[in-house]
């Protein structure tokens, strides 16, 4: 059992802007999986720290851990509008992974922010609540990537049918992202390149969760795609951001190019993600035994 020094010492790590953002990261996530409150007090501590990449991960684990403990810090967060559009985008959906319907009043006054990520975020997270509390469906499929999405997986399973809906724009956003995670769950070649089609949507909160799932599924035929949206200097930054952690994700070394061109980056959530990119390419290719390696190094150093 982990004990509360250990958990401190990660905490540290994670909180000092001195250190590596690849050893804060893996800090970060080291937390994640430790949970409780300790976790969540230290995770919560930096969110006044000045990277907006850090910030946007510290929001994403909160949601994650589903621990209605995060909620104040995360509403703190998405009412705060001197935080990074990227940063109260991802406080709101981490609300909605948690799913309490005591947010409800918040996501709705935010469901109307003039930030369009934010308001877009919103209402996607009182669509999973108001989901979640009809449980007139239930969704047969388990996950296989474990993660706490934003809109259950659609049931349908024709791959032609989905990518229809999933580049539907007159379609409400919860239904297109209902058939992203369908899409996803598939896992096929057809699937991902159908996927990375809409790299060429409209919203940018719907291009940045497509670099998200295609990253999940780390699968070479959407380098291409991830690599263009990558290279495209007008591309809303926090789209930039999550095809570069895709690339890291899928770890292959055609990747790495694309991830140490825009290591210099003028924007620098983008120079971050290669940062990080980089990091998770290396553990994707390494005989380490985990990512989130915090207690780990502790207890070496300890040794």
């Amino acid at each position: 059992m982990t004990s509360d020094k250990e958990i401190e010492a990660v905490g540290k790590t994670l909180v000092d802007p001195k250190q590596s953002l690849k050893a804060r990261f893996r800090a970060l996530f080291t937390l994640r999986n430790l949970g409780g409150k300790a976790a969540i007090d230290w995770i919560s501590q930096a969110f006044s720290d000045d990277s907006a990449l850090l910030k946007h991960e510290l929001a994403f684990c909160l949601g994650q851990m589903q621990d209605e403990y995060a909620i104040p810090a995360l509403i703190k967060v998405l009412e705060d509008t001197n935080q990074e559009p990227m940063v109260r985008h991802e406080a709101g959906e981490a609300l909605g992974a948690i799913g309490n319907p005591k947010v409800v009043d918040v996501l709705k006054r935010y469901s109307e922010d003039l930030v369009i990520e934010v308001a877009e975020t919103c209402q996607l997270a009182l669509s999973r609540i108001e989901w979640l509390s009809s449980a007139s469906e239930q969704c047969g499929d388990e996950n296989p990537y474990l993660s706490v999405d934003p809109a259950p997986p659609a049931q349908e399973k024709d791959v032609l049918k989905l990518r229809a809906r999933l580049l539907g724009e007159d379609l409400p956003l919860f239904e297109r992202y209902r058939a992203m995670f369908a899409l996803r769950n598939l896992g096929t070649e057809e699937a991902v390149l159908s996927l990375a089609d809409g790299l060429q949507c409209g919203s940018a909160l719907f291009r940045h969760e497509i670099g998200y799932v295609l990253g999940q599924m780390q699968h070479e035929a959407s380098v291409p795609q991830l690599s263009a949206a990558l290279a495209r200097q007008e591309e809303n930054a926090m789209v930039r951001h999550e095809c570069a952690e895709a690339l890291g994700s899928i770890g292959k070394e055609s990747c790495l190019q694309a991830l140490r061109t825009f290591l210099g980056d003028e924007e620098r959530v983008v120079q971050e993600s290669c940062e990080v990119a980089l990091d998770m390419h290396e553990y994707e290719n390494s005989d380490q035994f985990q990512y989130a390696d915090g207690i780990l190094k502790l207890q070496g150093a300890q040794s």
